[in-house]
C-alpha cells in the first residue's frame, strides 16, 4: 500500500470515529430513522454530482443488484441500527462493539469467494476477540432490556459492515468509487424516505443537532464513502477493514471526554482484547476466487 493509501488510513479511523458522539447527539432531539436518513440523504446530494461531473453514473445499471445491496448492507441497515443503539447505550460502547468488524469479516469472507484457511493465528484471533465481546458485555457496561436491545443493534450493524466491504471487493471493485457510492447513498435514502417521513420533527431541531447532522452527512458519509473505497481498491477488503482499530479509540476518547461517559478497567481490558483479536483474526494470506471461473484470481497480505 503507498503512502496515498496510508494516508486514508489515517484519515477514514479518525473520521469514522467521530459518527458515535455526533449520533449521540442528535438522537437527543430527532428520531433515530431522521437521523439515518438525513444521514445518507445529504452524503448522496454531495456526491452525486461529483460522480455525475465525472461520467461515474453511466456504467452503473449492469452492477444494480450489488449497488443496492451494498446501500443497504453498509447504510440503510447499518446507520438505523447504530442510531437505535446509542438510545440505550453508551457511544464509546458502540464504538468497541463495532470493532468487531474484522471478526465478522474473518467468519463470512468464505461466502464471497475469498477462501482463507483458519489456521492456528487467526483461530486464536477469532476466539479472543469474542471473548473480548463477552468481557464487555460481562462487566456490568450492559444493562436491563433496553442495553441489551442496544447490543442487538449493534450486531446487525456489525453484519452490515462486514457484508459492505466484501461487495465492493467481489462485485465492485472495477466501478468507479464516486459513482457506486453516490448510487448506494440514493438507493439508501430512498429506501428509508418513507419510514424517516412518519418521523420528522414538528419543530426545527437547535443548533447543535444540525450541526451534527451535517458532519454526519458531509464528512462521515459523503467524504468517508470515497475514502474508503479508494483504501478497498488499494489494501482490500479485510486490510480496509482494519480501520476498525482506530475507530474505536476515537469514538472511546469522544465519548469518555466530553460526554463523560464511563468505561471501567473490565471495559478497557474487553477493548484490548478485541483490538488484538481483530488483528491476529486478519494476518495471513487471502486466497481470492475469480468471479467468472471460480478459480484463484489473486493473492494478496492480509
Amino acid at each position: 500500500m503507498n503512502w496515498r493509501g496510508w494516508m486514508a488510513f489515517a484519515a477514514l479511523g479518525v473520521i469514522w470515529g467521530l459518527p458515535y458522539f455526533f449520533i449521540k447527539i442528535a438522537v437527543q432531539e430527532l428520531s433515530p430513522l431522521v437521523v439515518a436518513w438525513g444521514r445518507i440523504s445529504l452524503g448522496a446530494l454531495i456526491l452525486l454530482p461529483i460522480a455525475w461531473h465525472r461520467g461515474a453514473l453511466r456504467n452503473l445499471w449492469p452492477h444494480r443488484v450489488a449497488i443496492v445491496a451494498f446501500a443497504l448492507a453498509e447504510f440503510a441497515v447499518p446507520f438505523c441500527m447504530i442510531s437505535y443503539g446509542e438510545r440505550w447505550i453508551a457511544s464509546s460502547i458502540t464504538g468497541i462493539l463495532i470493532a468487531t468488524v474484522p471478526l465478522t469479516i474473518a467468519l463470512i469472507s468464505r461466502f464471497f469467494g475469498l477462501h482463507e484457511p483458519l489456521g492456528a493465528w487467526r483461530l486464536t484471533g477469532l476466539i479472543m476477540g469474542f471473548a473480548g465481546v463477552a468481557s464487555l458485555l460481562g462487566f456490568g457496561a450492559i444493562s436491563g432490556p433496553a442495553g441489551w436491545a442496544g447490543v442487538g443493534c449493534m450486531l446487525l450493524a456489525t453484519i452490515g459492515y462486514a457484508i459492505g466491504p466484501l461487495i465492493v471487493q467481489r462485485y465492485l471493485s472495477g466501478v468507479d468509487s464516486s459513482g457506486a457510492a453516490a448510487a448506494s447513498l440514493l438507493v439508501g435514502s430512498l429506501v428509508l424516505l418513507p419510514f424517516a417521513s412518519y418521523a420528522f420533527p414538528s419543530q426545527m431541531p437547535s443548533t447543535l443537532a444540525l450541526t451534527s447532522m451535517a458532519i454526519l452527512g458531509a464528512i462521515c458519509t459523503a467524504l468517508a464513502m470515497l475514502l474508503l473505497f479508494y483504501l478497498i481498491g488499494q489494501a482490500g477488503a479485510s486490510r480496509a477493514s482494519v480501520i476498525t482499530y482506530i475507530n474505536p479509540v476515537v469514538a472511546t476518547l469522544l465519548g469518555v471526554l466530553i460526554l463523560h461517559e464511563h468505561l471501567g478497567v473490565g471495559g478497557i481490558t474487553a477493548f484490548a482484547l478485541i483490538l488484538l483479536g481483530s488483528w491476529l483474526a486478519t494476518r495471513g494470506r487471502r486466497r481470492e476466487v475469480s468471479p467468472t471461473d471460480g478459480t484463484p484470481a489473486r493473492h494478496c497480505e492480509a
